[in-house]
């Protein structure tokens, strides 16, 4: 794990599993969830603002989980 500095995502549950927010060099910002911090995510803002912007207004929903016959 890198020791970047960490943000928890202000509509991240308590109880809930968390998402973090990391700047890192280049431009680039990096994401991990904590139930795998382990795994993280880079992209640059450009890209991440769209998503953001997409669950903020409540147009994704969560996938069915899919199970092999």
């Amino acid at each position: 794990m890198t020791t970047s500095c960490w943000q928890k995502s202000t509509y991240s549950d308590a109880a809930a599993s968390c998402v973090y927010v990391s700047e890192a060099p280049a431009g680039t910002v990096h994401l991990r969830e904590s139930d795998a911090p382990d795994v993280i995510v880079t992209t640059t803002p450009a890209r991440l603002l769209p998503l953001i912007s997409a669950i903020k207004a409540g147009n994704l929903t969560r996938a069915a989980a899919q199970t092999a016959p």
